[in-house]
């Protein structure tokens, strides 16, 4: 799963230009805007282009998290504003720029253009919607929040000149506000019902406590202090560390541990003791906004719900096959107690996971060419997930480097409780995380050149997680999953996406506990019992994300199937690859008008 920085943010767009409401009066706005553009020629390209690098420019001001995420470093001395006035604010910047976004016939603009508004639109319809169903009221899940997005600043910002370490170091003097800010709307979501549920919080106090330490240099803040590029003059670093010093003991810490008590005392106690979104006011409603959401796609609950259940049966078949192979004489829930318990499928030491999961990364390294007719510049790494996150964490990531950077992308490995990572999922996990999946993916659409920034940093997750999905099953045309148990490690994780299907519905729709997820999961995957309560509350948490996967997987699959079928021998795996990442993350159906313009031309080619 892509890191929170691009997966959770489904990009919103704001514009603080144009007045005028009125249809007519919207029209001839955006006419002037196109005679300002072209000298009076009706330029809708020039118009529309205009509007989006104002509306970016716009959205990178209001959030600096994002703008240093993305390579912009021009706010790396602020936060984000994040008052119930503030969120108001951009939500009606938002919905005048729907309208004026209206105002322009997306048949007028060239290709590239008509996708750019697809994507535009859309995440606007969706940014309306969270604000709209007080989305902005819960702004952390079961593993991750703004207090864990603030901790990332010591690896995502520049330190190569004294003015970095200044913008740095007013960003951390910031943060008390910035956590009175947040408690503010958590309050107001108290107040008004909108919480978290109770249930996945048990725990989540690290994410804090961690950060309570008793000297600055415990701090992960404190990590740029400790050792200093040769680009800072000597005379300048004494200084910075006793300006660092004096922020983490009397802003960072000081913030961390009102929020700690905020959570402790306050906020959890009253926190909802049900577990759906349909419990939420106008829960239902909400749901099926985010099923629309983070699938692009106009399906309701039941209808992914039925499908979820057929996938698990199909792909219970398959690794029953599995269990024939390997001649083992118990049946499923043996097999799965079996791999769960079974020492020779753990690492012993979390430098061995490491070196497996490098290994196999770099394996698939040697495979791209075959597969792929073009491949990204930026290389990636593998970390193991920070120790104030790994307990409450995922079992991998993939962490992006901000664009234009001195910096890599990270594959982060989860290491902590070694007897709940298998070994056997490791393949799949590292081809999704790393190469072929996200790291391929994210850095192909950073380098895309002649698009607007949007483009190279918009993250759908139906496109990147369906594609996280579609790359472990490429596994099996390179060569990978060889062993029946790493194959099988293969099955789980695929049969885990299907049940994503059958408990995000079930949970959030049809009335599911936590406890019939947690079975449902732990019945149908060999997913470790740790992992299996991690993701329950992940999905409990973030309702409607888990669905991204699964549909997003599907219906990549099934663009290639129909291309394979119309173009017979002409059909090439490598163009084909190259079609779908060619634009970087779009929505489900602009991906396949651009399969089917691909086929197209392929099939008109002498």
């Amino acid at each position: 799963m892509h890191a929170i920085r691009a997966a959770r943010r489904q990009t919103a767009i704001l514009f603080p230009f144009i007045e005028g409401r009125h249809p007519l009066a919207r029209i001839g706005l955006v006419m002037a805007m196109v005679g300002a553009c072209t000298g009076g020629e009706a330029d809708f390209d020039a118009a529309f282009e205009a509007v989006l690098d104002e509306a970016w420019q716009f959205e990178l001001r209001e959030d600096p998290f994002y703008a240093t995420n993305v390579g912009d470093h021009r706010f790396d001395d602020r936060l984000p504003a994040v008052t119930l006035e503030d969120h108001a604010r951009r939500a009606d910047a938002r919905r005048q720029a729907l309208a004026r976004l209206s105002a322009i016939d997306p048949d007028s603009l060239d290709e590239q253009n008509r996708i750019t508004y697809a994507i535009l639109e859309q995440d606007l319809r969706d940014r309306i919607g969270e604000y709209e169903f007080n989305g902005h009221l819960i702004p952390f899940t079961s593993d991750d929040g703004f207090h864990i997005e603030f901790a990332r600043l010591p690896s995502s910002m520049p330190f190569r000149t004294t003015d970095d370490y200044g913008r740095y170091i007013a960003r951390l003097r910031a943060w008390p506000e910035f956590v009175r800010q947040s408690i503010s709307l958590l309050q107001e979501g108290l107040r008004t019902g909108t919480t978290m549920p109770r249930i996945v919080l048990e725990g989540y106090d690290v994410t804090m406590a961690s950060h309570v330490v008793s000297s600055p240099e415990q701090s992960v803040f404190w990590a740029p202090f400790a050792t200093f590029p040769s680009t800072i003059p000597e005379a300048d670093r004494q200084r910075l560390r006793q300006e660092g010093r004096l922020a983490v003991e009397a802003a960072v810490v000081p913030g961390y541990r009102a929020l700690l008590e905020f959570f402790t005392n306050e906020y959890i106690p009253a926190a909802r003791t049900t577990t759906g979104a349909s419990d939420l006011p106008n829960g239902n409603l909400f749901y099926e906004h985010r099923v629309r959401m983070y699938t692009t796609l106009d399906l309701t609950p039941v209808e992914i719900h039925d499908l979820g259940q057929r996938e698990v049966e199909r792909i219970r078949n398959e690794m029953e096959g599995i269990m024939r192979e390997v001649g083992f004489g118990g049946d499923f829930a043996a097999f799965l107690a079996f791999l769960r318990n079974d020492a020779r499928f753990y690492a012993r030491t979390p430098d061995q996971l490491l070196k497996e999961a490098a290994w196999i990364a770099k394996r698939m390294d040697g495979a791209l060419p075959s597969l792929f007719g073009r491949l990204p510049r930026l290389p990636y790494g593998v970390q193991p997930v920070p120790a104030h996150l790994a307990p409450k964490y995922t079992g991998g990531r993939y962490i992006s480097a901000p664009p234009g950077g001195r910096q890599p992308g990270y594959y982060w490995v989860n290491t902590y409780a070694l007897d709940s990572r298998p070994l056997y999922t490791l393949e799949a996990l590292t081809l999704h995380e790393a190469v072929p999946g996200h790291h391929l993916q994210i850095s192909l659409a950073q380098e895309l050149d002649g698009l607007p920034a949007l483009r190279r940093n918009v993250y759908h997750s139906a496109f990147g997680e369906g594609w996280g999905l579609y790359a472990e099953r490429l596994g099996l045309e390179a060569g990978f999953y060889r062993d029946p148990y790493s194959n099988f490690g293969r099955l789980t994780y695929e049969m885990w996406r299907a049940c994503r299907l059958v408990v995000d519905t079930g949970i959030h729709a049809l009335g599911w506990t936590r406890q019939q997820a947690l079975d449902f999961l732990a019945q149908n995957t060999a997913l470790s019992l740790h992992e299996v309560t991690t993701e329950t509350d992940r999905y409990i948490s973030w309702p409607g994300q888990a669905l991204a996967y699964k549909m997003g997987e599907l219906h990549i699959r099934d663009l290639r199937a129909r291309a394979e079928s119309q173009l017979g021998e002409r059909f090439d795996l490598r163009s084909f690859h190259d079609a779908v990442l060619a634009n970087g993350s779009v929505p489900l159906d602009v991906l396949t008008g651009m399969i089917e313009q691909w086929i197209e031309s392929v099939e008109n080619r002498p």
